[in-house]
């Protein structure tokens, strides 16, 4: 197994020529939305009849941050690096998707593949987070307003007609798949039968050995262990193994595998397996969204013609720093510029001073 030996000239020159960059995604929109409070109190019930003792929590509401989450996140992340992002998704005629739409509009990006589907709930995730005077705020509830049943079919052959015109001038084609029904394997995998003259990444949280023909995947270890009810941990025998076994059922051409404070592993047809170690220092403020940030980094990287192993440790740098973020966040172009110039495998955290 081959060790990143980063060409960080490289990767610079790939992250300069990110700009401008037209990326379709097709992906689940999601809201991410923040409620941060100070503990005032922890309380205790005790049930008359069992006996039995509830504690709670007793919080006061400090203020509320929303965030594009899920592909929206991604697509934002695309923004931020630069890159023309084309959205295709679902959202409900409710607030939270007109707040996604706006959020959008504001910040230039066409929202004509973004469809409006009376009487479907815009999945929102709500994330209580609180400390008190003593301690740092921690996130102490995930609370999901989810729609189960997909929009009906008419909606997505419609999604999916406006699809097809948008990839006839596409650089890149990102799919973002939260199990919501915008992006559903058989309609995907039909898509791709017809669309190979671009890179294609799926980022798929709960099925991706159901897709087929994508040129890049990129799962989470837990992800992938889940995928084949396998623990694998730091196995790397196992792991490539499973990864190829993987790639084999997907026809896809690489995957990426992040692995959190471990790195990425890069597996590519026809290469021997790259690991490449994690950016930047163990201080992690939030894993939220990351894996958005990488697929989106990924993605920008390779619709600027990178080639697959400089558009990974792209994708790296990009995870890093996101990490040292707070909540969903997003990681600029000149944040990664700035990182990657100064960059080097020794001592990756000077990218943060």
């Amino acid at each position: 197994m081959a060790h990143s030996n980063d060409n960080w000239a490289e990767v610079a020159a790939h992250a300069g020529q990110v700009k401008g960059r037209r990326v379709v995604v097709l992906g689940d929109l999601v809201l991410d939305e923040f409620i941060y409070g100070e503990v005032k109190r922890v309380y205790g019930d005790v049930a008359r009849t069992s006996r039995e003792v509830a504690f709670g929590l007793m919080l006061r509401q400090q203020s509320v941050d929303r965030r594009p989450g899920g592909a929206a996140n991604a697509i934002n992340n695309l923004l931020a690096l630069g890159a023309k992002p084309v959205p295709f998704g679902f959202v409900g005629s409710d607030e939270a998707g007109r707040w996604l739409r706006a959020y959008f509009r504001k910040r230039g990006v066409s929202t004509n593949g973004i469809r409006a589907v009376r009487g479907w709930t815009t999945p929102v995730k709500t994330r209580i987070v609180a400390g008190t005077i003593q301690s740092s705020a921690q996130q102490v509830l995930r609370l999901d307003r989810e729609e189960l049943t997909p929009p009906a079919s008419a909606a997505r052959r419609q999604l999916l007609r406006g699809l097809q015109r948008a990839l006839r001038g596409a650089d890149a084609l990102l799919v973002a798949d939260y199990g919501y029904g915008a992006a559903t394997p058989d309609e995907v995998n039909g898509l791709l039968k017809r669309n190979k003259n671009f890179p294609v990444i799926l980022d798929s949280r709960y099925r991706v050995r159901k897709f087929r023909r994508a040129s890049i995947l990129t799962p989470s270890l837990p992800e992938l262990e889940e995928a084949y009810q396998l623990q694998i941990g730091r196995d790397n025998i196992s792991l490539v193994r499973v990864l190829r076994r993987l790639m084999k059922e997907t026809a896809a051409q690489a995957i990426l595998l992040t692995r959190g404070r471990h790195g990425m592993l890069l597996v590519e047809r026809g290469s021997q397996p790259l690991e490449i170690p994690a950016f930047g220092d163990d201080q992690v403020a939030d894993v939220t969204g990351a894996g958005d940030t990488v697929a989106a980094a990924l993605t920008a990287a390779l619709a600027a013609g990178a080639n697959v192993p400089a558009a990974a440790r792209l994708a790296n740098v990009a995870g890093g720093l996101v990490v040292q973020k707070r909540g969903t966040a997003t990681v600029s172009a000149a944040e990664l510029k700035r990182a990657v110039k100064i960059g080097n495998a020794t001592h990756p955290s000077k990218a943060r001073r």
